[in-house]
């Protein structure tokens, strides 16, 4: 039997606001809270809402045979507190069907295995604890930030407990073979198993669905069922990712997206050899069928699918160096608002917001970005880093006086005895 595995990307970051070079030293606040606002409720309304009463209707109507797999990265949900508890419920609600797996991911969907597996392991920790929290589910599957995958990835992960990956079906990599079937890593003798992207069928309905200057345009559902059933004898599982902005963010109500989506699931299952399942139960239900080899970064963006959507050009290699460049002395400073602060600007889609691409990539490159130029991304980034330098050396100086003072203290031991005055310097009266 051949399985349909839908997988939807759910992600929010927090954008920056245009921190100016005269904020520096003077204001901390860096993010845009009325875009992050602004966008969620957006977002909420044209796509989580709609699409999660849909995907809740069609777990119902068909019994619990419809099956399907989320990532929330970290940021997202935490906009959802903040901004949309009902959007939150709503997720929770599709949890407890049973039938709704949440995989494991980077907590503030960041580049961090590509630098720090230290700081990546950190986060993978932070987000499963988060899934636990809300949906009950301890992350078996991982999905890398936006598909990034090599074979480092893989051995990594699986020695952090997980039983499959999810990767780009890359065309260079697969050899002419087919994305229809699991496979493993070369490194070693790993368990782990490799869910490919059908990048094919998943972007007929991410990116083509509503394209009426594409030859099969418009896309039925009986059209693409008749696709899918051709893989029948060919292929065991059928991967289909991509982000869930999909349904009526990305491809408008208008489209007739929800229409598709609605009678999709119901002409899969009439074929007796069909059916649906989630990541953790393709990977139980096939053997590995050949091997992946990813020498080299993969990921889903862009006709590249590499690194080069977040790390292309100078702008983007410069303010991800920098960002990292500060790890060990952020992971001791003991300063919680500076540390989130520096966590969130490690999230993917400042680098993304950089890039200098033409064409198609950059079209969607300019659609996602709040900014009016990549340029503008990196000097507005770039003067978030330097203030948030500039709070790590004042934290750094605090600490060298409280150490010097301690230092007199002890070469005089009667001084300890002697209560403070008032007159001693601030930072020995407070500790800080």
């Amino acid at each position: 039997m051949t399985s349909m595995c839908f997988y939807f990307q759910v992600h929010q970051p927090f954008r920056l606001r245009n921190y100016s070079f005269f904020d520096i030293g003077k204001d901390h606040n860096y993010e845009d809270l009325e875009k992050n606002r602004a966008v969620m409720n957006k977002v909420a309304e044209k796509c989580y809402l709609p699409a999660n009463r849909k995907m809740l209707e069609l777990i119902r109507r068909h019994e619990g045979k419809f099956r399907i797999s989320y990532s929330l990265s970290g940021t997202v949900i935490e906009q959802f507190e903040k901004y949309r508890p009902d959007v939150l419920q709503s997720f929770i609600d599709l949890a407890n069907t049973g039938c709704v797996e949440f995989l494991g991911e980077t907590y503030y969907h960041s580049l961090s295995f590509i630098h720090s597996r230290k700081e990546f392991k950190r986060q993978v920790e932070k987000h499963s604890a988060i899934i636990k929290k809300y949906f009950d589910q301890t992350p078996k599957i991982f999905r890398n930030t936006e598909l990034i995958y090599n074979n480092q990835l893989a051995a990594f992960v699986e020695s952090m407990g997980f039983k499959g990956v999810l990767c780009e079906g890359v065309g260079r990599l697969l050899n002419e073979r087919s994305p229809n079937f699991l496979y493993r890593p070369v490194i070693g003798d790993p368990k782990i198993k490799l869910l490919l992207k059908n990048h094919l069928l998943s972007d007929d309905i991410a990116f083509r669905f509503s394209d009426k200057g594409w030859e099969q345009f418009p896309l039925t559902v009986d059209k693409f069922s008749e696709w899918v059933f051709k893989i029948a004898g060919h292929g065991e599982t059928v991967n289909l990712f991509m982000d869930y902005e999909t349904f009526g963010e990305h491809q408008w109500e208008s489209t007739g997206i929800f229409d598709f989506l609605d009678h999709l699931p119901g002409a899969i299952l009439k074929h007796p050899d069909f059916c649906f399942k989630t990541p953790s139960e393709v990977v139980e239900a096939y053997p590995a069928r050949d091997v992946y080899d990813a020498h080299d970064f993969i990921s889903w963006a862009d006709t590249e699918r590499d690194l080069s959507a977040w790390l292309s050009n100078s702008m983007q290699r410069e303010a991800f160096r920098r960002i990292y460049s500060l790890e060990e002395e952020i992971r001791n400073c003991d300063d919680l608002q500076l540390t989130e602060d520096w966590e969130k600007m490690q999230t993917s889609d400042h680098f993304y917001y950089m890039c200098t691409k033409f064409w198609n990539d950059g079209d969607v490159h300019k659609y996602f970005s709040p900014y009016d130029s990549p340029y503008d991304a990196y000097m507005f980034f770039m003067n978030a880093f330097s203030d948030l330098e500039c709070r790590l050396a004042e934290i750094r100086e605090r600490k060298k006086r409280i150490y010097s003072y301690t230092v007199e203290l002890e070469k005089t031991p009667e001084a300890r005895s002697i209560p403070l005055n008032g007159n001693e310097p601030e930072y020995a009266q407070t500790g800080s």
